[in-house]
């Protein structure tokens, strides 16, 4: 499992996120305070506070999820 912070601050970028994240068959939880939301979910994001970085749990050791993920995360 990795665990990153991302930062999703307009629909374009949570739109890019969702498409990204439904390419691959792991599970991506969002976590902003004591909301849980499924990564794959774009509803579910655009209902987290997108002002600040949120944390992304991925339940995968596959280093090419984290490259795909590059332009979101918060360095």
């Amino acid at each position: 499992m990795h665990t990153v912070q991302v930062n999703l601050n307009s629909v374009e970028k949570v739109r890019a996120f969702v498409n990204s994240v439904n390419t691959f068959d792991s599970e991506f939880d969002l976590v902003s305070g004591r909301f849980v939301i499924d990564a794959k979910s774009i509803m579910g994001i655009l209902s987290l506070d997108l002002s600040k970085p949120i944390t992304l749990n991925i339940y995968s050791d596959d280093d090419a999820i984290i490259e795909s993920l590059k332009p979101f995360l918060v360095e």
